[in-house]
């Protein structure tokens, strides 16, 4: 365990933005990707990377932290949670304010990092581009500590181009960078996975416009979302450890994504291969929805048939109902989540790194 100066150290490197909104009297460990990653690269752990649409899940993922003596994330992607509060009804302000409103809420005493995910770029129009921006500058200010620019659906020339042009504001703050190149598909559906080729033409492109990721997203033949009943689960991670290999010298490790639904034994394995960052994402999502009340769960499902929509995008409209559920059904969503997300990071080999952060950032 770190000691108290250790400790005291390590809460100095907060950013000034962050001292700001949490207080300067405040012991939440709310730290910088890039510094995280700077003591943890070279481990072969994962850091579990949360996205939590509904709120019931974020107090038990923190307790398995703090409990397991782990790092942890927390994040959401664009369409998930954009200045409009895309399909959860969370802004960049009122994720950042939950998440820290756990963290003192429950003495979470652990270093994390809130990031914003899969900032998507879909096309090279300036509307695309336009609204990345706009995004980025609103985490920013709401006081994200770590960013993911996915410009993955256009040419590797373009995604240079955009991701390079869109980085220059986090880059400037000194803040974490995670970037995208190989498209991660959706559940049910197919994608080409990532070249060794494809993977350091963008990431030697990005560093000619002196852009230096820290880490790499790339599709290694997972999918988001929850799989299919009876889907084969196939993830490449021969090509996954082939490309980590190519772009270690960079300075840059892989991120994992689409891993709900990826058998524990399976997960286990990821941080040989150069993974640092394993996103979970949908698993919070059904724990929720497993534990809310059954009127409440049947009144949604409805909505979704008659919109035609995953049942995901019924979390904006319900959001108040949700949020405001009786304890009876919080507290048994919380204990869920605290046991799952226990289960992850032990198999992630996390237990342990928040000690490993502490002494190698206040040592």
């Amino acid at each position: 365990m770190a000691s108290d100066k250790v400790i005291e150290k390590v809460l100095g490197l907060r950013t000034a933005r962050i001292i700001e909104k949490l207080g300067s009297s405040s012991r939440v460990c709310l730290l910088n990707s890039k510094d995280i990653l700077k003591v943890l690269k070279e481990e072969k752990i994962i850091i579990m990377a949360c996205n939590t649409r509904i709120k019931h899940a974020i107090p038990g993922i923190m307790r398995a932290a703090e409990e397991l003596d782990a790092v942890v994330a927390f994040e959401l992607a664009k369409s998930e949670g954009d200045v409009d509060g895309g399909y959860t009804g969370q802004n960049p302000k009122i994720y950042f304010e939950t998440i820290t409103g756990y963290a003192n809420e429950r003495e979470f005493t652990k270093p994390f990092f809130i990031h914003g995910d899969h900032i998507t770029v879909k096309d090279t129009t300036s509307k695309a581009i336009e609204s990345a921006r706009d995004l980025i500058a609103d985490e920013l200010e709401a006081g994200y500590t770590s960013f993911a620019i996915d410009a993955s659906f256009n040419t590797v020339a373009d995604n240079i181009r955009i991701t390079a042009d869109l980085a220059k504001p986090i880059v400037n703050e000194g803040i974490g960078l995670e970037v995208e190149v190989g498209e991660i598909k959706s559940a049910g559906s197919e994608g080409s996975i990532t070249t060794v080729e494809d993977a350091l033409e963008f990431i030697k492109g990005l560093r000619e416009n002196n852009i230096y990721p820290d880490i790499l997203a790339i599709n290694n033949g997972s999918k988001h979302g929850n799989y299919l009943e009876g889907e084969e689960i196939s993830i490449d991670l021969q090509r996954t450890g082939e490309v980590y290999e190519a772009v270690k010298p960079y300075g840059v490790v892989i991120a994992q994504h689409g891993i709900t639904g990826t058998p524990l034994s399976v997960v286990g394995r990821f941080a040989d291969y150069g993974i640092r960052k394993g996103n979970v994402g949908t698993l919070w999502q059904n724990i929720v929805h497993e534990g809310l009340p059954e009127d409440l769960m049947t009144r949604m499902k409805r909505w979704a048939k008659e919109q035609g929509k995953n049942i995901k995008f019924a979390t904006k409209p319900f959001k108040e109902e949700i949020d405001s559920v009786d304890k009876k059904y919080a507290a048994p969503i919380e204990e869920k989540a605290y046991q799952e997300a226990k289960q992850f990071i032990k198999a992630f080999r996390a237990e342990g790194t928040a000690s490993i952060v502490f002494n190698g950032l206040g040592s």
